[in-house]
């Protein structure tokens, strides 16, 4: 693959634009040069098909808060026209001339209102709409209001005297809050406010997290509903967030509503890259080599009838490739979260759902009927429930069309694999050290040469983990499944030096352990898979590696008194273990 300097266009010396890497600023994107994947044509979508109160629920870094962003800047009094140059909705010239710059928009996002209490929580929500109200200062000169409206406004944007809360309003202030905005803004104008919120299910996930989830419930219902419901100085609202709540939790009477969920076609384009979208970006930076490692690695998301990959892996992954041409793709996405949802799932997860979990692993799918409204209090009080997270969060997407509600359900690429492979390797981890005494016996068996004890023991195992083997893929790679579960088995013993595909003799041995203790004892392992399932003959080709390599050089120089060598050889969920000194 040929190198280009990440700002030099084909070598050519021409200013290439800049990759946005964590960029959700519209008017920033269009006016520094930054690569801009347009997704104006969600504006037209809009306006042609109207709804008053609108919701897109999509799994996280998928383009909602810059097109939220987006929407602001094309329908905002004072919008910038030369924003929008040679964009799709450039071409919708009576929607433009009609709708661009007309109003007074209220746009706020609800992600940074993480607390550890409802109070702080209740700061959060203050500063955040006292922080939008203060960009409507001239509201306090305006003559089209009265001076009790000006006090209501007040209200909105006072600031903590000693500096210690950012703004502060009562609780019935606040509740109230994007009402008051709006119909001051309304008044002011004499025009209808466009309302945008976005990550607006943040609070209720972190106060489910934080054990106030009532008291913030009954808040945002309050504040959605008054804003929302029967709003006179409303034009139209936007919401974004990941989940899609139970309509009774907090949109309670909102019969105005309209859900674009990821099973629903309308917008289905507007959220994502298309195929198309990501082979223009590739082409564009030079690096078209790479289409299919990021095809494999952050496609495959089923929105609507849309296939679409994840934005913040694609260009982060091209932003990496400008500097390392040969670099591999990464986990990006997961680096965003901690994704604890498939910690949830594998505790909750009984001996049936674990095989589902190994099919999903294997490539395959798995029937499932999803709920897509639920409250957050619902959400892990059964496995039912978490496939429904896991499908709406982006862990998990669908394959063809639902039939009578029972949707197919896929791991959409390699990216998510890994992100499960990693959870269940922890979550085993953390398994297995619970049952000290069984663990020490296990490794103290290496030590004394009794494979019958290994056997027995790492088959009990091997039972209980969820396999995260792939039927398609190498030999060699089925065998790193079992050789990542023993090697850390091994590992609970921290004052065993163990090396991994260490080069001792002539190649490299899976596994070396220097056991130390008053004899020094040195251990080889080979690992063999046996697709046949002849587990014996795998036991012997692994021992006769072990000679013909010299793997137990490493472990004589290093002084060891004695060498016990292992071959282990594995089937799906059964092993044989064979000893020789």
């Amino acid at each position: 693959m040929e190198t280009f300097h990440k700002y030099d266009y084909n070598g050519t010396g021409e200013d290439m634009k800049k990759l946005p890497v964590g960029i959700d600023n519209f008017e920033k994107l269009r006016t520094e040069n930054f690569y801009y994947v347009d997704k104006t044509g969600l504006i037209t979508e809009l306006l042609n098909h109207w709804g008053e109160v609108n919701l897109f629920t999509r799994p996280r870094r998928f383009g909602k808060t810059l097109n939220m962003n987006m929407l602001k800047a094309f329908f905002e009094y004072g919008c910038d026209s030369t924003l929008f140059d040679g964009l799709e909705i450039a071409k919708e010239s009576e929607l433009c001339q009609k709708f661009m710059g007309k109003f007074p928009v209220i746009a706020v996002t609800l992600k940074d209102t993480e607390a550890r209490d409802y109070e702080g929580a209740k700061d959060a929500l203050c500063s955040v709409v006292g922080n939008e109200a203060l960009r409507f200062s001239f509201l306090m000169e305006s003559s089209r209001l009265t001076e009790e409206e000006k006090k209501q406004y007040a209200q909105l944007i006072k600031i903590d005297p000693k500096g210690q809360q950012g703004f502060i309003m009562s609780e019935e202030v606040l509740r109230s809050s994007l009402w008051i905005l709006s119909r001051l803004l309304c008044k002011h104008y004499g025009q209808k406010v466009i309302l945008l919120i976005d990550e607006y299910d943040v609070p209720l996930d972190k106060s489910d997290q934080g054990g106030y989830y009532d008291e913030m419930v009954s808040l945002i219902r309050n504040m959605f509903s008054r804003a929302l419901k029967g709003n006179e100085s409303l034009k139209f609202a936007i919401l974004t967030g990941c989940l899609r709540i139970a309509k009774e939790s907090i949109f309670t009477g909102l019969n105005n509503f309209k859900v674009f969920s990821v099973t629903n076609v309308r917008f289905h384009e507007y959220f994502g890259f298309t195929d198309q979208e990501v082979r223009a970006i590739l082409k564009f930076y030079g690096v078209e080599d790479a289409y299919r490692k990021v095809k494999e690695w952050y496609d495959g998301y089923s929105i609507g009838n849309a296939d679409v990959y994840c934005p913040w892996d694609v260009i982060n992954y091209v932003d990496l490739l400008m500097s390392e041409p040969d670099a591999e793709p990464q986990a990006f996405w997961m680096n965003t979260s901690g994704n604890e949802i498939i910690r949830k799932f594998l505790q909750m997860a009984g001996q049936n759902t674990r095989r589902e979990i190994e099919q999903l692993i294997c490539g395959e799918s798995i029937g499932k009927k999803i709920r897509q409204e639920l409250t957050y209090r619902d959400l892990y009080r059964s496995v039912d429930h978490v496939w429904s997270i896991l499908f709406t969060a982006g862990y998990l997407t669908k394959r063809g069309k639902a039939k009578e509600g029972i949707y197919q359900l896929v791991i959409p690429n390699q990216e998510i694999r890994k992100i499960f492979i990693e959870q269940i390797q922890d979550w085993f981890h953390d398994e297995t050290r619970k049952d000290k005494m069984k663990l020490d016996a296990f490794c103290d068996a290496f030590v004394k040469a009794d494979p019958d004890t290994i056997e027995k023991q790492f088959n009990i195992y091997l039972k209980k983990t969820i396999s995260i083997r792939d039927t398609a893929v190498q030999k060699e790679k089925k065998e790193n499944f079992y050789h990542g579960i023993l090697l850390g088995l091994l590992s609970y013993r921290g004052e065993w030096e163990i090396s991994s595909n260490a080069e001792s003799g002539i190649g490299y041995s899976d596994i070396l352990v220097e056991a130390g203790g008053e004899k020094e004892t040195g251990i080889v392992i080979e690992i063999k898979y046996s697709d046949n399932g002849d587990l014996e003959a795998g036991c012997e080709e692994a021992l006769r590696q072990i000679e013909k390599k010299e793997y137990a050089a490493k472990l004589i120089e290093d002084g060891m008194d004695t060498v016990i060598k292992y071959g282990i050889a594995c089937w799906k969920k059964k092993c044989k273990v064979r000893c020789a000194s």
